[in-house]
């Protein structure tokens, strides 16, 4: 159906052709119902530059292709609709598009006989308008997880982001308070890769536009707050028959109810986790995250070694249930389609090497140190990630040279940047050195 009629039955006015770049900001264009079609067939016109792909001014035009199956109605602005879109330059594909990854992944692992299904766990806190303070004063527990009170005191904007999920189909399961002060988590269904990636992306406009009507500013950031537990976003993955008829994952006489191919996949993940650790935790802030010192709960919750165990929440891997496993390494800064194509890179490389996880732990890392010495440690910063990346040929080979070199550009120069600004810290404790 073309969306000038989608248009007319829904009601739309506008559609905002979206794409996300290579650091995960979300960028569009607001497009009349009555040019959708032809929109949608040439493209909506973007000067790539002016966004984070690795390109110049002297580089053609790109062109975002809306995907008509991804369409959503805004809950909170009916007479608008929202596309995902693929981004194409000069007739051909834009190979540094973040939407052109991961839909080439799952396109490799289709031809295997493969679906990838994800669901995420995106966590956010609600903050002022200048982003200094949680908006809640009166949340001030050492442990606020699950706190009900905390909870409904933000009804009103938590009801609100769920009763969108709800009209969009997206069946929501749950909303709580998470376990630092002003953090929350709302859980849907998990479905397709690309899909869940698009609703990722849509997610967190819907939560930050609604929280800013509210007079509150949400923010996925990985650590905003030294004392409190940062913004993950635990992500869930299978693996199915390409037709979507049977979890591949799933094996009630394997361990842990996982079969021989997860643990394959798991072993590839495993493999090239310092690596991984450069698209699933891509700013400098996300290792606040991983190798943060124990919060006023008691727990950082996040990994900093690499291992998996069963239902175990202090390792890289859970195993929560037969049939998945849960990836506890990925933030809330993560591009989603980055996230969900760099797991799926290695864990094929892991089925296609036959590669072993190794042992299960269930020890705990955070306090049994003798043991969690025998493990690989996490990339200690984001130049470590980066520089596991260069040396890995398992997501350079996957991804593509050419997209992996322009991430890396754009990456490298984010760590100078930072690296030229002088902290509070340094001043306190070097001044007078």
């Amino acid at each position: 159906m073309m969306l000038s009629q989608r248009a007319k039955e829904l009601g739309i006015r506008y559609f905002l052709v979206s794409f996300a770049d290579m650091l995960g900001v979300s960028r569009a264009k607001l497009v009349p119902a009555s040019v959708i079609d032809e929109t949608a067939e040439v493209g909506a016109p973007f000067a790539g530059f002016a966004t984070w792909l690795d390109l110049t001014p002297a580089d053609a035009d790109i062109f975002a292709r809306p995907d008509p199956q991804s369409l959503v109605q805004l809950p909170w602005k009916p007479e608008v609709g929202w596309l995902a879109s693929d981004l194409w330059m000069n007739g051909e594909p834009l190979a540094q598009a973040p939407r052109n990854v991961l839909r080439e992944q799952v396109a490799r692992a289709a031809g295997q006989g493969y679906q990838l299904r994800t669901g995420v766990e995106c966590e956010f806190f609600l903050l002022t308008p200048d982003g200094q303070a949680v908006s809640d004063p009166w949340d001030r527990q050492s442990k606020p997880c699950y706190d009900q009170q905390a909870l409904t005191r933000r009804y009103d904007l938590i009801s609100r982001i769920c009763d969108s999920l709800l009209q969009l189909g997206w069946e929501p399961y749950q909303n709580d308070h998470e376990d630092a002060n002003g953090q929350y988590e709302i859980n849907w269904k998990y479905a397709d890769a690309v899909i869940t990636a698009d609703r990722q992306m849509f997610f967190k406009y819907l939560v930050r536009t609604l929280a800013e009507e509210q007079g509150f500013r949400a923010t996925f950031m990985p650590k905003p707050f030294t004392n409190l537990t940062g913004n993950g976003c635990h992500t869930h993955i299978s693996l199915w028959k390409a037709d979507g008829s049977c979890n591949l994952f799933a094996d009630a006489a394997g361990p842990s109810g996982l079969s021989p191919l997860a643990y394959q996949f798991l072993g590839g993940v495993l493999h090239s986790a310092e690596a991984l650790c450069a698209f699933v935790n891509p700013t400098v802030n996300s290792y606040r995250r991983l190798h943060a010192p124990s919060t006023t709960s008691g727990s950082t919750w996040s990994p900093n070694r690499i291992s998996f165990s069963g239902n175990n929440r202090t390792h890289m891997v859970r195993i929560p249930e037969g049939g998945r496993i849960e990836l506890r390494l990925v933030d809330g800064a993560a591009n989603p389609y980055l996230s969900a194509a760099a797991i799926l890179a290695a864990g094929l490389e892991g089925i296609a090497q036959r590669r072993e996880a190794g042992a299960l732990r269930d020890f705990n890392v955070y306090t049994d140190a003798h043991q969690a010495d025998s493990l690989r440690k996490l990339p200690e910063t984001l130049l470590d990630a980066l520089r596991h990346l260069e040396r890995n040929p398992v997501l350079t080979e996957a991804l593509g040279a050419g997209f992996t070199a322009g991430y890396l550009k754009l990456k490298q120069a984010e760590w100078r940047d930072y690296n030229r600004h002088v902290s509070a810290w340094e001043l306190q404790q070097t001044l007078d050195c």
